[in-house]
Order: structure tokens, then sequence, then C-alpha cells
């Protein structure tokens, strides 16, 4: 212990010197970065690999045979300029959104906030089949106008919109609600017209946010998969969709190995630009209590706003889970949700309800694995650190985001090809599909706990520790009492993904065990009036129990904003690696 930096109280522990601190932080991100080795990293590794060595000898001319070809040079500009064109109309859409929430107080807010924030977490199978029961054959605008969107870019580019309307609304809203309005007041009275205040008083204060949101929702639709898969047909492909049939229906793993090195190039520039975005919002803003900002609409173009931006919500949001809701029910007397109890046409080894089920069982075992993990990782990202170790931190902070990014199809598939032999033979174990949710999860929870870790006095625990108190005890008392409502909430997002992860399990859910995403998907996979009604009926049940948890978690939230000073989102709207007001995640 290095007793020239130690403050000793009379009779106390000494407080522990940098060294010891930098030595607990490296233990604390020693289980996450053990856990991202074995089944992020050497997965994917392996599957590359596999790819890219042939006979022994490596092919990196496969490289440039393959971004060589026509038809992957299509998939690859198709990938960029949707994932632009949803980004640009997601903006487009959702900026009043963000306005009007952060602005506005009127009735049923909370709840409306709460729907808002349903449809990112649905698995992207149900927001696939969602919009086929609005768009597609049969469809709402079949019926009424003999239109169908469902092979066409515009069906993808307005269920992306749906997807990520509410990373818009709470990544910038969130802000948008803790700027002080006087500032904007005060150049309106100095002359500046309402636009010209707005331009240069808020925009740049907003800034930041704006872009962390664009490239959030660039990164979310650039590896778009079950939506594409679902309304793309064989006209568009998404790299990720490539990599599927690549993988799974044309077994080239060369192919598919190059255009996964791509992805995570491509994915690792996103995230780098991110953070760059991050730092830039730790600039020090004039922030107040979001509760204090808001007012009831006033005057009839505050009125037009709301009555538009609920208008859309109503259309984009509400319409296309009202139709899947309606579809469900088509057959008389629940016939579709009854014939979910039966095994007919042998498409599963069992009834398709039993998939609730086994989803419940994987996602809880997810939900417990993300906790661990992301918890200690959040531990250890709380203090911000300079030189060496700072540089380590933050590259330990990148690693958690990759599983965002990196193509879920090849660490599904990855895991069939690198955990089949001892000391890691899991492809017969059922542990295998809540491992691989686990990866999605605790980015989640990181973000989500991260926030309220930062928000603790430091001096708290160094009190309690001089005091005597052991690790353990410091963190007991202190910590925890803090972020248990954080952790409750993290929790809830960390089995919602969970719930709805699909990219991975296709490959590893085995027949007699499938989940709901797995067994939606095959159902649409197949013709037939009862397979696409016992499709939209799954898809309902799937998204009934992610709403339920989002209003658990919005009722949570709330209760944390009237609760502690310390809690989670009393002052959350920067980015992932800020300290007590982080972006989307925290406010997510």
């Amino acid at each position: 212990m290095d007793l020239a930096r130690t403050e000793v109280a009379p009779g106390a522990r000494p407080r522990p010197s940098r060294r010891g601190r930098g030595a607990a932080r490296l233990g604390l991100m020693a289980v996450p970065v053990a856990f991202f080795a074995v089944f992020f990293a050497y997965p994917v590794v392996a599957i590359t690999v596999r790819g890219l060595k042939i006979d022994g000898v490596w092919r990196f001319g496969r490289i440039a045979d393959v971004l060589g070809q026509s038809d992957i040079r299509h998939v690859l500009w198709f990938t960029t300029w949707q994932a632009l064109a949803s980004t640009a109309l997601t903006l487009l859409i959702a900026l009043p959104g963000a306005y009007v929430f952060a602005r506005f107080e009127f009735r049923g807010k909370q709840i409306l906030r709460a729907v808002v924030t349903v449809p990112f977490v649905l698995p992207t199978v149900v927001v696939g089949t969602a919009f086929l029961a609005l768009l597609g054959r049969g469809g709402l605008l079949d019926e009424l106008w003999g239109v169908r969107l469902d092979t066409t870019v515009w069906a993808i580019l307005l269920a992306h919109v749906f997807f990520n309307y509410a990373v818009v609304v709470r990544t910038v809203g969130g802000l948008w609600s803790q700027l002080d309005p006087r500032q904007e007041e005060a150049a309106r009275m100095l002359g500046a017209s309402r636009f010209a205040a707005w331009r240069t008083v808020t925009l740049p204060a907003l800034g930041p946010a704006v872009a962390a949101a664009a490239l959030m929702v660039f990164l979310f639709t650039f590896t778009s998969f079950g939506v594409v898969q679902i309304l793309g047909g064989p006209t568009f492909s998404t790299l990720e969709v490539e990599i599927y049939r690549q993988t799974s229906e044309i077994f080239d793993l060369s192919t598919a190995a190059v255009l996964t090195l791509v992805q995570f190039a491509a994915v690792g520039a996103i995230l780098a630009v991110h953070a760059r975005t991050v730092r830039r919002r730790e600039t020090a803003l004039r922030l107040v209590d979001a509760a204090a900002t808001a007012r009831p609409p006033r005057g009839a173009g505050q009125w037009a706003l709301l009555t538009a931006v609920l208008g859309s919500i109503a259309v984009l949001l509400v319409l296309p889970l009202a139709v899947l809701v309606e579809r469900s029910l088509d057959a008389p007397g629940f016939g579709y949700y009854k014939a979910l109890t039966r095994n007919e046409g042998s498409l599963f080894l069992v009834p398709p309800i039993d998939a609730v089920g086994n989803s419940l069982r994987y996602a809880l075992a997810a939900t417990a694995i993300a906790l661990l993990i992301g918890g200690l990782a959040a531990a250890a990202l709380t203090r911000r650190d300079t030189g060496r170790l700072g540089r380590l931190v933050r590259g330990f902070d990148a690693l958690l985001m990759l599983p965002l990014g990196v193509s879920a199809v090849t660490v599904g598939f990855g895991f069939l090809i690198a955990l089949d032999e001892p000391p890691l033979d899991l492809r017969s174990s059922w542990i295998l599909v809540p491992l691989a949710q686990a990866l999605v999860g605790v980015p989640f929870v990181v973000r989500t706990m991260l926030p309220v870790l930062r928000a603790v006095d430091g001096r708290l625990r160094e009190a309690a520790a001089v005091l005597g108190a052991s690790p353990w005890r410091v963190w007991r008392e202190v910590d925890l009492p803090m972020v248990r409502r954080a952790l409750l909430i993290a929790a809830g997002f960390a089995f919602a993904v969970s719930l709805g992860e699909f990219g991975a399990t296709v490959f590893i859910a085995r027949p007699d065990n499938p989940t709901l995403p797995v067994a939606v998907a095959r159902l649409l996979g197949r013709a037939g009036d009862l397979n696409y009604g016992q499709a939209m009926a799954l898809s309902t049940i799937l998204m009934l129990v992610c709403a339920v948890a989002l209003l658990s978690l919005e009722r949570l939230r709330t209760d944390v904003r009237n609760g502690p000073r310390n809690s989670p989102h009393n002052s959350s709207h920067n980015g992932p690696r800020n300290g007590p007001r982080s972006d989307r995640t925290g406010e997510f």
C-alpha cells in the first residue's frame, strides 16, 4: 500500500491507495472480459478463421474476390443507403415528438411515453410481422385500397422509423427537457426571432444529442435483420441478411466471413464516431429539473403541433400493433390461439405454445447472466481514469458495445462451430441460448446502472472504507440502496431484449425448444392461413409480454424521479461514457 497517498483516521483502516483502487478495477473487469472473450470474441474469430483459412492456408485474396462481386456490392450499397434514409426519416418524424415530450405537459403523457418505448424493445420479428399485417398481402392497405408495400423499400423504412422512434425521443427529448428555457428567452428579448433564438442557442446544445441519436439509429438500421428478412423479400438484402443467407442456405463460409469483417469494420467506425460525440456532450450545460420546463400547450400553433405528433404516433406506432392484434383474432373463437396448443403440420416437435415457456425460461436465465456481467462491468467503469488505465477502461467500455453492432448471425453460427468440443462442448446444452441472449442484454445493463453509480458521491465510499468497512460491505451499505431501482430497470430491459433476440437464437434453439421469435419466423416461412394466423397470435403474445415489462419499467422510472436525488434519471442525459447524465441508455 502506498502510505504516502493514504489518509488514515485515528483507529481506522487506511484508505486504499490509487494503485490498490486500480487493482480492484482490473479485478472487476476480469469476469466480464473473460465472458466476452469466450462467448463473443472466440466464436466470431472461429467462424471468420474457418471461412478464410482453407486447407491450412490463409486465403486473404478471398476478400477482394467477394467485394468484387456485383451482387455483394449491391448489398453493401443498399445496406448503407437504407440506413442513411432510415436515419433521416426517423429524425424528421421523431424530433417534433422529442420537443413535445420535453416541453409540453398533457394528460396521459407517462402512458404515452411507455407506448412510444414499447416498439424499441419489441423483437424485430414482431415488428416485421406487424407491418406485414398492415402493408402486406391481405393487410389493411391491401383490403382498403389494394396497395401492397411489403416488398418495397418503403415498408422497410417505415418499420425502421417504428422501431427507432423512441431512440430519438428519449435521447434528444431527455436533454431538451433539462435545457434552461430562459437562455432562449433571453435571446428573444435581445431581438432575435423565435427561429434565430432556437438556431443559435438551443440547437448547438442539442447538436451532440441529435448526433448521438442519429448514430445509434444508423447502427441499428445498418445491422437490420428481422425487419428486412420479413418485409424485403428476395429483392432487398442487408449485410446481416446476406450473412445469414450465405451461412444457412448457401453454406459459403468464406463469403460470410468476409462480410462479417466488413460489418465489424463499419460498426467499429460508427462506435468511434459515437464516442467522439459523447465526449463533445461532456461540455458543461446549464441544466434544470425536467419537471420545471414542461408546460401545457398554449396557442393554436402548440396545440396543432401536439395534435400532429399524437397523430403520427397513432398511425406509425399504434396502428401496426393494433392491426397485428386484429389479424390474430380473425379466426372465430380465438381459433389461431387455440391452434397454438396443437402440433399440426409437424412444423415443430412440440406445440407452438411451448415457445412461450421456453422463451420465458431462457430470458430469465439470460437476465441473471447479464445482471452479473453487466453489474461488474458498470462497477469497473464507475470512475473516470486518465493515462494508461483510462485508455484500458475506455477500450473495455467499447468492447461492451460491440454485441449491439456485430452480426448476431455470426455469433450464433460461431457458437455452433466453436463451442462443440471439451471443455466447452455446449451445443446440446440449454444454456447456449441464454448465453447468446445475455451478450445483447449486458450493454443495456451497463448503460442503465452506470449513470447512477457515477452519481454516487465517492466520498461516501471512502468514508465507509476508512471506518473499516470491507469492499463488499461498502457496496451493500452505500451503492446498493442507491442502485436498487436502476438494477430493477436494467433487469427489465435485459429480460425484454433477451426475450426478443432472434439473429443468434435462430441457429442454436433446438427444434424441441423453440423460442417465440424463432417460432414466429418459422410460421411465417410456411404458406397457409393457419400458419399466418398462428404467427400473428404468437407475435401478439410476445408484444403483450414486452408491453407489460415496459409499463412496469415506466412506473419504476416515475417513482425514481420522485425519489432520492441520486437516482439514475434525475440527471441522465449524456453519453454512454458520461457521468450522471447518460444518453439513450441512461434514459432507457
